[in-house]
């Protein structure tokens, strides 16, 4: 079979919020113990670059990846570059890339200026040997979708390579869901047919990613289609957030603030297999590793009750399972 690794964002590896984070050696000899992840995936603060190398080192487990948010006009392309020399440094082979849709000067970032940010990203990332992957997300400039394979082609056209992260649970929790579709001024075209976030009908959006040969990192993070919103935090206005995560194993009684059903999760599970199958069935596919990403942040998890640690060992037991069906029937 291919090689297809499975790891986990260190922000993941603690239980529920209330018991804290763990430091650095609690958080990968938990991983060590899991025995199902292949990797950690983390840009440390500079303070903690050196216990990350020592718990790598000490338990088998590489930081094969890291990433950030970057502004641009801001003077980020030099954070930009530190963070690569962190990622070099720890042996990291990709840096999760995001480019938040807001430009320094208070304005939406142009197609033309993320276009001009990959170009010169990725020569800073050639330099050092890391890969940037720009993600699709929430608060970026792929939140509008369409505008995700327009700056794909055009990096092409300029005889660059456009790498990209695929989080698909960004997709996801916007089906029937009209509020969250007029972010990113996507809801005429989704009610029109035109962008279509459905995996099951022919066309949609994250399979046009995939088969366009993107596709060089993940972020596994489950969610349901009108997810709902996490209950379990409000933020300064007092609003819930906006409910990007769904457990992906059935969470205890009181530990999660909706009803679950597995049954919701096909639609994340059937993208997550076409990404498999791409990759098992294409040559040259760039994918290289899916990074479990269930975390305590306020649009997301944040509040939550049930072990984000064991939702991604849970998750990675499920990929490993699908992964190991689709190769054998490769």
């Amino acid at each position: 079979m291919k090689d297809l690794l499975f790891g986990i964002q260190t922000n993941g590896i603690r239980h529920a919020e209330a018991d804290g984070m763990p430091d650095i050696d609690t958080r990968f000899r938990m991983v060590k113990e899991a025995g199902v992840h292949d990797y950690v995936d983390k840009t440390p603060a500079p303070d903690e670059i050196d216990q990350f190398l020592t718990a790598s080192e000490k338990y088998g487990l590489p930081v094969r990846a890291g990433g950030w948010f970057y502004t641009l006009g801001g003077g980020d392309e030099a954070l930009f570059e530190r963070n690569i020399e962190i990622g070099k440094r720890l042996g990291s082979l990709v840096h999760n890339t995001q480019i938040m849709a807001t430009h320094a000067d208070g304005r939406p970032v142009t197609n033309d200026e993320v276009i001009d940010a990959c170009l010169r990203f990725a020569e800073i990332g050639d330099k050092h040997g890391v890969i940037p992957c720009f993600e699709v997300h929430v608060n970026m400039w792929s939140e509008d979708f369409r505008r995700v394979a327009v700056v794909g082609r055009a990096v092409e056209a300029l005889g660059g390579e456009f790498n990209m992260t695929l989080d698909h649970s960004h997709v996801i929790f916007k089906m029937d869901n009209p509020a969250e579709q007029e972010i990113g001024d996507i809801r005429a075209d989704v009610e029109a047919g035109k962008l279509v976030l459905d995996p099951f009908v022919d066309s949609n959006v994250s399979d046009q990613w995939i088969s366009a040969g993107w596709v060089r990192h993940c972020h596994a993070r489950a969610a349901i289609p009108n997810n709902p919103k996490n209950l379990g935090a409000l933020d300064a206005a007092g609003a819930p957030g906006r409910g990007i995560q769904y457990p992906f194993r059935q969470p205890g009684p009181g530990d999660y603030h909706a009803d679950w059903q597995e049954v919701a999760l096909e639609p994340w599970k059937e993208t997550m297999r076409s990404l498999m199958r791409y990759h098992a069935n294409t040559p040259d596919s760039r994918l290289g590793q899916i990074s479990t990403e269930f975390i305590p942040q306020l649009d997301y998890g944040q509040g939550c009750k049930y072990s984000l640690f064991e939702q991604s060992v849970a998750c990675v037991e499920w990929m490993r399972a699908e992964w190991l069906e689709i190769g054998r029937q490769a």
